[in-house]
């Protein structure tokens, strides 16, 4: 669905190029996501692949065209949620989508089964200027799905979000994946990243280090331990660790397991981040 090769990018008057060689593909009906600290490249390669910088050297195709000869038919097929939403302040929910909407020439979704879907239904007649930031996300995410796009492009989509509205953000891009819609995630919310993504690319300073599954990476990055938290009589909490290798024959594990009341066993698992400062010796700040 998209294949980028060679990808440089130099904003005007600077020297130092923003994207330095990117290479990747993201299929179709995949959650993609680009991982990185601010100022890694990571809006710039979106805004190029969203058709809005073509001043780029390389090759960047997407609907098997090059984005820098697309024509408005393209805007009809993509979905774009920037993390800072801008809509008409002094208009509500409701007629902000009915504007957008009546943007699109193809077939759209009606604005108040958005609204339904993100919990905005009862502040649709509310003008958007009374939104909190987490309201205005959702809205912004209404407004990136009423062309009903084949692919889908969403800058940071759970900032500002309480964990309830987060989780149903995520739940919605989930199923808009099993619909079979295409998605790019720009974000340095490696749990997020880590909870959807099929697949993930840590950039850092305009270049590509690693592309692979969440899975793949936390897998090849474990300690290959299991750590074992348990209740012994009148010595409180105690916590051994085994090595995962033979663990089923290990008679110390499962002497442990018939003599103590287990609390918690689990695997040394490195996170997303971890991975990511381990992998290119950068933070996310």
């Amino acid at each position: 669905m998209i294949d980028v090769e060679k990808l440089h990018f130099t904003y005007p008057g600077r020297k130092e190029p923003t994207i330095k060689g990117m290479d990747f593909t993201i299929n179709e009906g995949e959650i993609f996501g680009f991982l990185g600290p601010s100022g890694a490249g990571k809006s710039t390669a979106q805004k190029i692949l969203i058709g809005m910088l073509k001043n780029y050297q390389g090759r960047v195709r997407i609907f098997d065209q090059e984005v820098s000869q697309v024509k408005r038919s393209y805007y009809e097929r993509i979905g774009v949620a920037f993390e800072f939403p801008n809509f008409y302040q002094r208009l509500t929910a409701m007629e902000n989508l009915s504007l957008f909407r009546s943007l699109y020439t193809g077939e759209t979704v009606a604005p108040e089964e958005l609204l339904m879907e993100m919990g905005l239904n009862e502040s649709a007649r509310m003008k958007v200027s009374a939104y909190s930031k987490g309201m205005k996300m959702r809205l912004n995410l209404c407004r990136a799905l009423l062309n009903k796009p084949d692919i889908l492009f969403l800058d940071e989509p759970t900032s500002g979000l309480d964990p309830l509205n987060a989780k149903k953000v995520k739940n919605k891009i989930v199923r808009l994946k099993e619909e079979g819609k295409t998605i790019l995630i720009t974000t340095h919310n490696m749990n997020t990243a880590d909870e959807i993504c099929d697949r993930v690319a840590f950039i850092v300073d305009g270049r590509i280090q690693l592309i692979d599954t969440p899975r793949n990476l936390k897998v090849r990055h474990n300690e290959k331990k299991v750590q074992v938290e348990s209740r012994e009589k009148d010595h409180g909490l105690k916590i051994n660790e085994f090595d995962l290798q033979g663990i089923g024959t290990n008679p110390d594990f499962l002497t442990l397991l018939r003599s103590n009341k287990i609390e918690t066993i689990h695997t040394q698992e490195a996170t997303l981040e971890d991975i990511f400062i381990n992998v290119t010796g950068r933070g996310l700040n």
